[in-house]
């Protein structure tokens, strides 16, 4: 949670309304669910869910924006209560509406929400510049241990709903919920904070290296620029190296990469300044240098642009996170 924010509890079920085009989805939202899919087949993201369930017990869900569905019902460290009411349709409808507002609440930090059960869950944004493209999400946790009397007033609202499940059965789920402590709970979240960030950064380098899209010429010309990004490299330059005229390396570039040389270029600088950032001791105009950024203000504007913040913002989030775990 945000130093200083407070858990918002939702009372009232509230409806999301989303421009669509012509195919029924905005691109915004196709493309949210095209970086997500190659997300959760890399070993990135496999490797950091085992750990992060393993080491917190939590539940951790990858969603594309714009899709706030129900989550998944195998899921073994699914809230048995939560577990439960699945099946129950009102249940079910709050519930997805709860997630809708979650993830409208979060797409400027991270947020917490409270449902009418009592449980928080928490949605933390993965942001690529200035475009949210992912929530990680998690919680279904107790701050507090479940009292006697929330569990009747509970129960009261279910019987409301019309829930066809067993008393017994439903209190035994409610209070095996897990009880975890503010600084636990936000500890984890600084974990996923830290994990958006390398989210982000694979999400970057999809865009930029769809190498089974592309033909042999700008495979030899990628490869190129990666090698020699920290020099003046110029388009010209670039072109020569594989053995094309300028005009129509240009043109070929943008038809198989979806951007411009010098687009690229960027990307391929700012991801070399983010791992250099990574040591504290590294100051942010040496890193521009060395990754090849010509003048300290081109530098400042492009990593604004597709960071979303200064590069002396992005470090001192990133150690501020580090440290304090």
């Amino acid at each position: 949670m945000r130093s200083g924010s407070h858990v918002r509890k939702i009372r009232e079920p509230v409806f999301l309304n989303f421009s669509m085009d012509s195919n029924g989805l905005d691109n915004p939202a196709k493309r949210s669910r095209s970086l997500v899919a190659h997300f959760k087949q890399s070993s990135l993201y496999r490797d950091y869910e085992q750990a992060f369930r393993e080491a917190t017990g939590l539940t951790l869900e990858l969603r594309p924006v714009e899709a706030p569905d129900l989550p998944r019902g195998d899921d073994p460290n699914r809230n048995p209560f939560c577990a439960l009411m699945l099946g129950a349709a009102r249940s079910c409808a709050a519930c997805a509406q709860l997630r809708g507002e979650l993830e409208r609440q979060a797409r400027d930090a991270q947020e917490t929400v409270t449902c009418y059960a009592g449980l928080s869950d928490s949605a933390v944004p993965v942001r690529m510049g200035e475009s949210i493209v992912a929530f990680l999400e998690t919680g279904q946790v107790f701050f507090e241990k479940p009292a006697r009397a929330q569990f009747s007033k509970l129960a009261r609202q279910l019987l409301k709903w019309g829930a066809e499940v067993d008393g017994k059965t439903l209190e035994d789920a409610w209070f095996k919920g897990r009880v975890i402590t503010r600084k636990q709970y936000d500890a984890a979240l600084r974990l996923l904070s830290v994990f958006a960030r390398h989210l982000a950064s694979l999400g970057n380098q999809l865009m930029v290296q769809e190498e089974h899209h592309e033909s042999p010429v700008i495979a030899r010309a990628r490869a190129f620029i990666n090698e020699h990004h920290d020099d003046d490299l110029t388009l010209a330059q670039v072109a020569h190296s594989v053995n094309t005229s300028a005009f129509y390396f240009c043109k070929m570039f943008r038809k198989f990469m979806g951007m411009t040389f010098t687009d690229y270029l960027a990307r391929v600088r700012v991801e070399r300044v983010k791992n250099l950032l990574l040591n504290p001791h590294k100051r942010v105009s040496e890193a521009a240098f060395e990754a090849g950024f010509q003048s300290l203000s081109q530098f400042n504007r492009v990593f604004r642009k597709l960071e979303g913040c200064s590069p002396s913002a992005h470090r001192a989030q990133l150690h501020a996170v580090i440290s304090a775990k």
